[in-house]
This record gives structure tokens, C-alpha cells and sequence, in this order.
């Protein structure tokens, strides 16, 4: 009978400390069943499962194991695994797995508590806990800080999957963190389009509104504005009763507004991010294309479908040229775009924050709420309000090493 191992050091890190053991190791012949290993301040943790030849003495081995990292000012504990033990381990593989994000500009015990507890209460275990962004200072200005974020790996089935989303948005408004959960599998690693709404997510204002106030009616367009994207009001017919109020307002101002339009936090980051995985990126608006064809320019975008505003003798009539994008045509858009890419609906994001953008967060393989209202926080996949548009990237596991891997260094800083 092969007896079975756990090994389990810490202490201090040493270089070449992984190097040494495993040659001693292997001068009896040990199989690697399991292993795991993090340090975290130059302090290490290794926990390795190990199953020895049957025709080999346990006591003569762990003795020299133990020599080893006593050497080193190292503990070491050994302790036997039964082989019914193991075997239960391994059929637990099969479960489903997850990972749970959490994301804010600082991680506090009191996020990790709340979402460990969430996890527990819905039938989950916690396997792997690892971080994806840099080390915060500890000192400064919380608001300058990037972001923090830690990824979790958990395993089971929730229990009550709707509960535990709506556990998890509770945190989100109670402690300003946010938790997205995701099935990991093959999808969430092969992602390969990403589909952007513009006004009040790629960029920091709703553009109907910057015309509004040039065309003197800034207040009425506004209140329209905030109870349709509430989802209180149809969207085309208040769309129609916005544009109509512009009628007559000079064209060149739609100069003046794209010289200032303001991105979002994180968007060069997040796009030029994409461009180098391969990403293929879309902007569909609810918006006008004038503005949506000025940041395809200045992001790289790929695509851009929007509404046309019709302009005749240098005055917006306050009509627009064609068919409305509105909520049903942006999914549409979505499915066509997918199709042309040769992708499925699994391998896109859809990132917006109106009760328009529902739909095609809701088709969408990955539907990301961002800085959204709050009926739309509450009916998406996934909400993110703490971070940039930049935070996206963790949801797609990259960390910050990788991250400033793919920046142009203009944005690395």
C-alpha cells in the first residue's frame, strides 16, 4: 500500500528552497499528487501532497525533509493522508468551480468577512485565494489609489443562486465593494469581443445632454434623460421627444463637444489592454455616431453603431436617419457582431449602465453593469462601481503584472 503524505512548510523564503527539496524528493522516487505555494511579504507557505513507492520506508524520507528545513529556520509538519481520504479529495474535483471577485480601491477583513460568509451560507468551499492587483501604499489619498482586487476560487453548487447575488449587491451598497461571481470554465478564459454602450460608460456624461444645454433646453432633455435610462420611460419615444428638442441648434457645436467629452477612468487602459489580447471591440449607443465615430478614433475601436442625427444647411433638425438603437436593436447588434466574428454569445461582454443596455447584458456571455443605475445593477450578471472601466480586466483574471504587460508605457504609470 503507497502511503500518502502531506507536507506542509513556513517561514521565511529562501531562493533555490523548491529546487532542493525536489531533487530530495525524487531521489526516492515521491509522485506529486497536489501542491500549492504563496508568499506573501517574503514569507513562505508551501503545502504539497506526495504519495511514496510502496517498496519505500516513510521514516528515512521525512527525516531528511525534516533536516532539510530545519537548515533553513523553516517548519515543517507532516501529516498522513488515508487512502479512502484521498480518494474522497479527488472525487470532489468534479464539482463545479467558480471564482468570486472582489474589487474596490482598498480590500478591507470586513469585505473578505461578509463575502466568506456569503459563500459559506450558500454551500460553497473556498480553494484558492490569490490577489490580482499591485500592493496598495498604505498611506495616501484613497480615491488615487488604482484599485485593489482579490480572486477567489470556490467549489460546489450555490445553494440559492439568486439569494446569493442579491446578498452579494447588499455588500456592494453597504461597503463599497463589489463581487462578481462566475462559473469557471472555458468561456470566462476565451472571451474575444467586447461590446461598449458610450454615454455615461466609455465616457464620463451623457452626450444628448452636452447638446441640450448648448440648444438652450438643458433642464427638459435632462429629466427625460435620467427616468428613461431608469427604465421608467420607453426609450424610443423619449429618445424622440430629446432630439426633437434640439431642433435648430447650431452643428458646429458637435465640435466643441467631442474636444471635451470625457472618458471614463480606466477606458485607455481597458481598451489598449484588449487591442493587444485581440480583443475585437464595439461601441452600441443609445448616443449619436458623430460622437461614437470620434472615440473609435481616438480608442481603436473596432465598431461603432449609433443613431444618426440629421443635420441639414448646418442645423440639427431634431430628427434622427434611420433605425432607432435602441435596447432590442443593441442585443441585435450584439448577436450580428458575434456572428461576424465567428464567436458565441459566451464569448462576449457587454459593459453598460442604462435600463437600455439590458438586453444585451442579459444575451451577453459576460454583462457587466458599470457605475449603473440601480435597476440595472440589480437585473445584470455582474455589476462593477467601485473601480475604472479598467477593473473589467479583473473580472477577466488578468492582474495587474499582466496588465502593465500589455500598455503602451504612456499609460504603464
Amino acid at each position: 500500500m503507497r502511503e500518502i503524505y502531506l507536507i506542509n512548510v513556513l517561514g521565511a523564503d529562501r531562493a533555490g528552497l523548491t529546487t532542493r527539496l525536489m531533487t530530495l524528493l525524487a531521489a526516492y522516487d515521491v509522485e506529486v499528487l497536489d501542491i500549492g505555494q504563496a508568499v506573501i511579504h517574503d514569507e513562505l507557505t508551501l503545502g504539497l501532497l506526495v504519495a511514496l513507492p510502496a517498496a519505500v520506508d516513510a521514516s528515512p524520507l521525512l527525516k531528511d525533509v525534516l533536516f532539510l528545513f530545519h537548515g533553513e529556520g523553516l517548519k515543517v509538519r507532516f501529516t498522513p493522508v488515508a487512502a479512502d481520504s484521498y480518494q474522497q479529495w479527488v472525487s470532489e474535483q468534479g464539482r463545479s468551480r467558480y471564482i468570486v471577485t472582489l474589487l474596490a480601491r482598498r480590500i478591507s477583513a470586513a469585505h473578505m468577512a461578509a463575502a466568506a460568509r456569503i459563500i459559506s451560507e450558500a454551500g460553497l468551499n473556498i480553494e484558492d485565494i490569490q490577489r490580482l492587483s499591485g500592493r496598495v501604499p498604505i498611506r495616501g489619498d484613497v480615491s488615487q489609489v488604482g484599485g485593489a482586487c482579490v480572486e477567489l476560487t470556490v467549489r460546489g453548487e450555490p445553494a440559492d443562486l439568486p439569494a446569493m447575488r442579491k446578498d452579494f449587491l447588499a455588500i456592494a451598497s453597504d461597503l463599497g465593494v463589489d463581487i462578481a461571481f462566475q462559473k469557471d470554465d472555458a468561456w470566462r478564459r476565451y472571451r474575444r469581443l467586447v461590446c461598449f454602450d458610450m454615454d455615461s460608460t466609455l465616457i464620463e456624461t451623457e452626450v444628448i445632454d452636452e447638446l441640450a444645454r448648448c440648444a438652450g433646453v438643458g433642464t427638459q432633455v435632462a429629466v427625460i434623460t435620467e427616468r428613461a435610462m431608469n427604465g421608467e420611460l420607453d426609450f424610443k419615444a423619449s429618445f424622440a421627444a430629446r432630439v426633437a428638442l434640439l431642433a435648430g441648434l447650431d452643428a458646429r457645436v458637435l465640435d466643441d463637444i467631442v474636444a471635451r467629452l470625457p472618458l471614463t477612468e480606466g477606458a485607455e487602459r481597458l481598451l489598449a489592454a484588449l487591442r493587444r489580447l485581440g480583443f475585437k471591440t464595439a461601441i452600441l449607443s443609445g448616443g449619436f455616431t458623430y460622437f461614437g465615430q470620434a472615440l473609435q478614433r481616438r480608442l481603436g475601436i473596432d465598431y461603432v453603431f449609433a443613431n444618426e442625427l440629421e443635420i441639414v444647411a448646418g442645423r440639427v433638425t431634431g430628427r434622427v436617419i434611420g433605425e432607432v438603437v435602441d435596447g432590442e436593436r443593441k442585443a441585435s447588434l450584439l448577436r450580428e457582431l458575434a456572428a461576424r466574428e465567428g464567436l458565441v454569445l459566451e464569448q462576449v461582454i457587454a459593459i453598460g449602465d442604462g435600463a437600455n443596455d439590458l438586453p444585451m447584458l442579459s444575451l451577453a456571455g459576460l454583462g457587466i453593469a458599470f457605475r449603473a443605475k440601480p435597476v440595472v445593477r440589480a437585473h445584470a450578471q455582474q455589476a462593477l462601481s467601485t473601480l475604472g472601466l479598467d477593473g473589467v480586466l479583473y473580472l477577466l483574471g488578468v492582474s495587474d503584472r499582466d496588465h502593465l504587460d500589455l500598455l503602451p508605457p504612456q499609460l504603464s504609470s
